[in-house]
């Protein structure tokens, strides 16, 4: 039987910038704040975490600061996928070796691979860590989807024991539940689906919300899992607003306009993103005021 990287809430944490570099101080305080909320892991250099846009060295340092810093105290899910297999081999063993505990790895973006081609790239990854691996499809993002089928038959691999799954069509991921079986665990890859996701087996969720309501959402979960799916399911549609309002430009604008409104760093993304405008973020203020949040 696989072993379950975490149940809960992990948080897809944003990488603060101070005058374009990367701000180690307010990311060490971003992640503290985060483990004493209560948050059940943390993914460092997703796509909150502006991954796509940070050089090599940074990618790098980026993972080893965060295994550091957190120390044990939950688990570290190291974004180490990219469209080029050899370079998301290179840097899975680098996090392997700095002691990240799983690794989550995107679906090939822009090549556009066949479902044979993206098995192939997944399993050559695979093969190459001495962790687990969490599989992430987003296809709104990438351009591929990695369909059910394939997912069963990565799930053979014994070190890929997970997938993200952000597609957004919750067909597809009850049909993706139903093949698998538990043979991989699935975590919802969008905030205004954790409790469907849930309702069909999920585990959890990899959240862009639990950068600001770490507990809340850590809490949705559990509560699922405790029985109290009516509390689950009224937390979810009472924090619907906030979550339309983080997704309201393109990930990771808004959570870097959030995360900057509690004092976390300076609202500053890496082109060619730009700060999110000016009529959104008032509004995304007004509702994160109304939750007590700054």
């Amino acid at each position: 039987m696989k072993k379950t990287i975490f149940t809960g809430a992990a948080t897809a944490i944003v990488t603060p910038f101070k005058e374009n570099e990367v701000d180690y101080e307010q990311f060490g305080r971003l992640i503290e704040w985060q483990i004493s909320e209560g948050i059940d892991a943390i993914v460092a250099c997703g796509t909150t975490g502006e991954g796509s846009t940070l050089t090599d060295e940074e990618h790098r340092e980026v993972i080893r600061y965060a295994v550091e810093k957190v120390a044990g105290r939950v688990p570290v899910i190291a974004g180490t996928g990219s469209n080029d297999t050899a370079y998301a081999i290179d840097l899975t063993k680098f996090a392997c070796e700095v002691g990240a505990d799983a690794m989550l790895l995107v679906t090939p973006y822009y090549n556009k691979a066949t479902q044979k081609g993206l098995i192939r790239s997944f399993e050559a990854v695979a093969d190459a860590s001495t962790k687990p691996i969490i599989l992430y499809n987003v296809p709104s993002r990438t351009g591929c989807n990695l369909l059910p089928a394939s997912a069963l038959e990565l799930a053979d691999h014994p070190n890929i024991v997970a997938i993200k799954e952000a597609c957004g069509n919750i067909s597809q991921i009850a049909e993706l539940a139903a093949l698998t079986r538990g043979k991989l665990d699935i975590y919802s890859g969008n905030d205004d689906q954790i409790v469907p996701v849930l309702s069909l087996g999920g585990k959890g969720v990899i959240s862009v919300l639990s950068n600001i309501m770490p507990r809340a959402t850590s809490e949705m979960c559990r509560k699922f899992m405790e029985g109290d799916v009516a509390g689950s399911a009224k937390m979810q549609l009472d924090l619907l607003p906030l979550i339309n309002a983080l997704f309201c430009e393109v990930n990771p604008i808004p959570a870097k306009a959030a995360v900057a409104a509690m004092g976390f760093g300076e609202n500053s993304l890496r082109l060619p993103l730009t700060p999110m405008e000016p009529q959104n973020e008032a509004k995304l203020l007004d509702l994160m005021r109304a939750a007590g949040l700054i």
